[in-house]
């Protein structure tokens, strides 16, 4: 193990163990604007520190899956990275590479045009010679991004989103087009700005990154990725940490999310984690099993969920508390979950996406150990659910496997995925080739995530509905986005077990 005090360098890897008596550093050099970025492969936080070892900000929250870092430094000089270890995996070894570090003079400036009235009014009274604190003050009460109303056209708002004083150029991570847009300085003052013509009912989560390389890959921009210090609404901010955390945006119309809140007059039910172990697959994984109050082994009338990427769906979304509130509500039957998390992001690639060795893992493996546990439902009553490559892979399981998985939940289900060697949308065709089987679907994808995702869940609709399948599709402004999805896995969870209400309709029905 390295000591405290060694310089970690470009291309080196390092190993080490972490633990409450021994947390190792490693010194790093630095220049003010460098972009720093790295990777750590184990079960570690790690923090960066200034020159004396006081804290800074989080890199790398080992609770959640990510484990590349990015960040870049604010001034010249010392700097360090601790790796410190988790609550629950104490004395974890792990493997950290310092892979890169750019210096300002590599990075460029882009440019955007102006649009939002309010700023155009600023643009002259700066060429007057006034000043930016007004504007300033008053985005400081009214908070950020702007919206502002949009002339003859009701349903539709200007979005701008806003930045105070980067020195070199700043980038909205989440932005209504999908992509990592640049933001335009407002002449020589300290307003950087991008503004979007979004729908009324517009809910997106994002971050603000200034001072990075104007580049579209996606880990660079992470680099300086934060909440917007301006807007109060945050999500996703569990561990408290700007950097780590997102801000939300949601318009008036935007449809109501019932289900997501604790309440204190709902019974609720109990989660246990669990340890599970693949002979097929060769590793192991954390289960989560919800139960909800009430819960009998065997009983009719009950349901079960079977829900992948568990890093985020006990976390961003909570998943157990709005399992609650539903079946309270009368909106579904007494419904379990089985919550699954990944290995690692490597083993997320290789497994989700149609996977013949993962599906055997999920039938000959998972779904019998969920049964000796007591959790378990005719297929009928099974759900299998997830978002992105997890709504990929709830439909392929529901094509290998609809003796145990009857309905298929999938939010922004990345259809486009192609088998090596071939064309993308290979899932489709299968559906379109294979024997219509017991299934029933529900298809959620945002208007923001582009026609990767909005045309191939499409196409995937269209041919479910040619072979006699019953779906339920909905599109929302929204974009590839957990802000989005714990929305629709309770409208989902509704349209496949449970009985419809005008209420719910304005939940789960588009608004706008």
């Amino acid at each position: 193990m390295a000591s405290d005090g060694s310089t970690l360098t470009i291309g080196q890897a390092v190993e080490g163990q972490a633990s409450n008596a021994s947390r190792p550093a490693w010194q790093l050099p630095l220049k003010a604007g460098d972009l720093v970025r790295g990777k750590v492969d184990g079960d570690i936080s790690l923090r960066l520190l200034d020159g004396k070892g006081n804290p800074l900000r989080l890199l790398i929250d080992g609770m959640d899956l990510p484990r590349d870092f990015l960040f870049v430094a604010d001034r010249t000089g010392d700097f360090a990275v601790r790796a410190e270890p988790l609550p629950t995996r104490p004395e974890a070894r792990f493997v950290l590479r310092l892979e890169q570090v750019v210096s300002q003079a590599e990075q460029a400036r882009p440019a955007e045009p102006l649009r939002s009235p309010a700023l155009r009014a600023l643009a002259q009274q700066l060429a007057s010679g006034a000043g930016t604190e007004a504007f300033w003050k008053a985005r400081a009460e009214a908070g950020t991004p702007m919206v502002e109303a949009v002339p003859g056209q009701p349903g539709q708002r200007l979005v701008t989103f806003l930045w105070r004083g980067a020195r070199e150029n700043v980038r909205v991570f989440g932005a209504p087009t999908g992509n990592h847009e640049p933001l335009l300085r407002l002449a020589q003052s300290d307003v950087w700005y991008r503004s979007f013509e979004v729908p009324a009912s517009s809910r997106l989560s994002y971050q603000m990154a200034p001072d990075v390389p104007a580049s579209d890959d996606r880990r660079m921009i992470l680099a300086t990725t934060r909440r917007d210090p301006l807007n109060p609404k945050g999500f996703a901010d569990a561990s408290g940490d700007p950097w780590l955390s997102r801000s939300r945006l949601e318009l008036p119309d935007a449809a109501p999310q019932p289900w997501v809140a604790r309440r204190d007059d709902v019974a609720r039910g109990s989660v246990e984690r669990k340890r599970l172990a693949s002979v097929l697959l060769g590793n192991e994984r954390d289960i989560y099993l919800y139960r909800p109050a009430g819960w009998r082994a065997g009983k009719a009338d009950q349901a079960v969920m079977v829900l992948f990427d568990a890093h985020a769906y006990t976390r961003q979304v909570p998943t157990p508390t709005m399992l609650d509130n539903l079946i309270a509500d009368g909106l579904i039957p007494p419904t379990a979950a089985i919550i699954i998390a990944n290995p690692s992001g490597a083993s997320r690639e290789r497994e989700l996406p149609p996977n013949p060795m993962f599906a055997r893992f999920m039938a000959e493996e998972l779904m019998p150990w969920a049964a000796a546990q007591g959790v378990a439902a005719p297929a009928a009553r099974t759900v299998v659910a997830g978002s992105s490559y997890g709504g990929l892979a709830s439909a392929y399981l529901g094509l290998r496997h609809p003796e145990l998985f009857g309905n298929v939940l999938s939010m922004s289900g990345s259809y486009w995925w192609p088998l090596t060697g071939d064309e993308p949308g290979w899932l489709t065709r299968e559906y379109v080739k294979a024997p219509r089987q017991p299934l029933r679907f529900y298809l959620q994808s945002g208007l923001f995530e582009g026609p990767k995702i909005v045309d191939t869940n499409r196409h995937l609709r269209d041919v479910l509905l040619a072979k006699g399948y019953p779906v339920e599709q909905v599109e929302f402004p929204a974009g590839h986005d957990y802000l989005q999805w714990r929305g629709s896995l309770p409208c989902g969870l509704i349209s496949l077990l449970g009985r419809g209400t005008k209420a719910v309709a304005q939940a789960c029905v588009p608004q706008g």
